[in-house]
């Protein structure tokens, strides 16, 4: 007798094993689901809620949801492409986000899902923030404009580097990343190597002195959409 969980997704059947998630499952499957704070290699989170899908109707996460014997996920309908756009749209203008002049234009994952969802000038006012940028550690900076709350830096410094660089502090408008120093980031533990450093999915925590190394139109995202690689396997 077969211990996998069999359900749909948009009229698909798939199956899971027991304690995956369905966004797990949906990856293995071949079905992309749209995502920003998850990874592979980090513990599901569930903030950004681009990945939320209806399941039997009902909102829910899909890096966070544990599939289920038959239940019936909603993914790629039109209800949930106009409300992911709005969610792309929404941490656009919340943001300082100039991708003409960014670094991370071609590699960003934010700019990706933008260009996937057809998001080419958010509906919402821009808001303008101020936010500050610590470029005082002499191998990365972090530029709080791109800051999109993911937790990826957080988790990653944490689960994978072993250090806890970097945390949360605040709440609503006033949420931030901030570092374990008094002051800057030069006073932490960070290292250039980190893997804290390479998981950001936007131009908030970056490298010195790597700018444009890969030129724009050779990036990961210049030629293929965002989510190629799983819908390609």
């Amino acid at each position: 007798m077969s211990d996998k969980i069999t359900f749909m997704i948009d009229g698909v059947e798939i199956q899971a094993q027991p304690g995956q998630t369905i966004m797990v499952a949906a990856d293995a499957a071949g079905i992309y689901i749209p995502r920003l704070c998850a990874h592979k290699d980090l513990t599901p989170f569930g903030s950004c809620r681009v990945c939320t899908v209806l399941v039997n109707g009902r909102p829910q996460s899909a890096c966070t949801q544990p599939a289920a014997e038959g239940i019936m996920v909603e993914n790629n309908s039109e209800k949930m492409t106009k409300m992911r756009a709005s969610l792309i749209e929404m941490l656009l203008v919340e943001g300082n986000h100039y991708c003409p002049y960014c670094e991370k234009s071609g590699n960003c994952e934010l700019q990706a899902l933008a260009y996937r969802f057809g998001v080419m000038a958010p509906k919402y006012p821009f808001m303008f923030p101020d936010r500050d940028i610590d470029a005082s550690h002499p191998d990365i900076f972090i530029d709080r404009n791109r800051c999109v709350l993911c937790g990826r830096c957080v988790r990653a410094s944490r689960d994978l580097d072993g250090k806890g660089v970097f945390e949360f502090v605040g709440r609503g408008p006033e949420k931030r990343v901030e570092v374990n120093a008094e002051a800057r980031l030069v006073d932490t533990d960070a290292n250039v190597a980190d893997k804290a450093v390479d998981i950001c999915p936007v131009g908030a925590l970056m490298r010195k002195r790597v700018g444009f190394e890969v030129p724009i139109g050779e990036r990961l995202y210049d030629s293929k959409p965002i989510g190629s690689d799983i819908e390609g396997a």
